[in-house]
């Protein structure tokens, strides 16, 4: 790769975008808020085609005049027939070209504008940009977007396997002091203490012994953080515990907290543009509800539960009454018990698609039933709606411990799985119960945090500043 450092009257930031679930809307929100800061200073937003599609047909992004969006190829391989039991095929053939992908659109892209590049600002999962960074002889500045506690973890994989290999190695070996050791907590790492084995992933439990080409691409992405310029967190320093805050501040050269990059604060969130407009009609019928009665329903855009769970929460759902709210694409509605969209006409409303941070600021809306996806948590917080917890994959398990134990503000469903009487009981706790109350206290008490910590006194403000100055330097 030809591309060197730039001197620095002429900074030129290439921005490497992760491009699947969440990850790609809060880095190109960080961008847009960099290149605004700094107009001297030239972006580049690369990503793959179809998720820079997706990424700006669903969000109102105005690029700044010194930021432009690139495309990228995805690995696949041109009439590519992907196999139906293997759900990251697609993310490991992504991973694979990744590289060689980058390094192409960068070449491009210094040759079209004729500035080498200064700075690569990515996803933190492209391990891979360590050694790019150090062969162009610039900075990397890695953007973590999951949850701190997440990223400790994976830096402190090695230790968890070790200190815990019995219940790494089976998840249900012998009982260990009246615990299972998939229920030990992690008290041996700073800051994870309110953490057990069983909210841990795969890549993270299995370390290096994974064969997957994704998990031993986290794996090596935990070897290379700490060389890169400084780490950015997409989160605010004042609602993590001040063990994991300084301990990741004492493994990284830098750290900085900027903030949640995909929230609008304070809420409620301006209106809709008519570009963007709440096509399902999900506002409207909200309106017509008693405030904190109905429950809103949603697994994001990758996770889902089995068929015999979602069969058991329609069930518990027309029997409790409670009016419902449920984003189910239309290819799921098939799973669902006979008869239930019909019976339940007049009780909720099933759309493919909700405008979800407005819905969750809805003074109607009184509980939101989630896999507890990181941006689906901060949005609830910001909306200050209690969570019915069923994580699914990935950081989904340590979100929703953090949502139960550390914060008080959900519950998880009875036994980590949807049943029927569970599902009652869950919405009988949170709608109808004094806990429920008390969440909403908490919860009400965390956004007022966030929103303080959000504002101009708070670090994320100070720690955008000292970004601003790494970035374009």
């Amino acid at each position: 790769m030809s591309m060197t450092q730039s001197s620095p009257d002429h900074a030129h930031v290439a921005v490497l975008a992760f491009p699947f679930g969440c990850h790609p809307w809060p880095l190109l929100n960080l961008t847009c808020k960099l290149a605004r800061a700094t107009p001297h200073v030239r972006f580049l937003f690369f990503n793959t085609s179809k998720s820079n599609q997706r990424l700006f047909s669903t969000s109102q992004v105005n690029l700044p005049d010194n930021l432009k969006a690139y495309d990228v190829a995805d690995g696949v391989p041109n009439g590519h027939v992907f196999t139906p039991d293997n759900p990251i095929e697609e993310l490991e053939l992504f991973i694979k070209a990744a590289p060689e992908s980058f390094g192409k659109a960068m070449d491009m892209a210094v040759a079209e504008f004729g500035r080498n590049i200064s700075c690569l600002l990515t996803d933190a999962f492209l391990a891979f940009a360590c050694e790019m960074a150090q062969n162009m002889h610039v900075k990397w500045v890695p953007f973590w977007v999951p949850t701190p506690y997440s990223l400790s973890a994976h830096i402190y994989t090695d230790i968890i396997n070790k200190t815990y290999a019995n219940a790494c190695g089976n998840g249900n070996g012998g009982v260990v002091g009246g615990l299972k050791p998939i229920d030990k907590t992690l008290d041996v790492i700073p800051g994870l203490s309110t953490m057990r084995i069983c909210d841990l992933y795969d890549e993270i439990l299995q370390g290096d012994s994974n064969s997957s080409l994704f998990s031993q691409t986290l794996y090596r992405m935990s070897k290379v953080l700490p060389q890169a310029s400084a780490i950015v967190m997409n989160s605010l320093q004042e609602i993590n515990s001040t063990i994991i805050t300084n301990d990741l501040k004492s493994k990284f050269q830098d750290v900085f907290y900027v903030g949640f990059l995909t929230l609008t604060l304070p809420p409620p969130p301006p209106p809709l543009p008519p570009s963007h407009s709440d096509t399902t009609g999900c506002l409207p019928w909200l309106d017509k509800q008693k405030p904190t009665s109905v429950a809103y329903i949603s697994f994001g855009t990758l996770a889902a539960v089995p068929p015999n769970e979602f069969v058991a929460l329609a069930e518990a759902l027309e029997v409790s009454g409670v009016p419902f709210l449920w984003s189910l694409m239309d290819n799921f509605k098939q799973i669902l018990p006979n008869g239930f969209v019909q019976r339940t006409s007049l009780q909720g409303k099933i759309v493919p698609w909700a405008p979800q941070s407005h819905v969750l600021a809805h003074s109607a809306v009184g509980v939101y039933v989630t896999h507890c996806g990181y941006n689906s948590v901060l949005e609830s917080i910001v909306g200050e709606v209690p969570m019915i917890c069923r994580p699914i994959l990935g950081d989904n398990m340590m979100n929703g411990r953090m949502v139960v134990a550390v914060w008080g503000i959900g519950v998880r469903v009875e036994g980590g799985v949807f049943t029927k009487n569970g599902m009652l009981k869950s919405l009988e706790l949170v709608l109808g119960h004094e806990q429920g109350r008390r969440m909403r206290e908490n919860i009400k008490e965390l956004k007022e945090l966030v929103v303080k910590a959000a504002g101009a006194d708070g670090i994320a403000s100070k720690d955008f500043k000292t970004l601003v100055e790494v970035i374009s330097k």
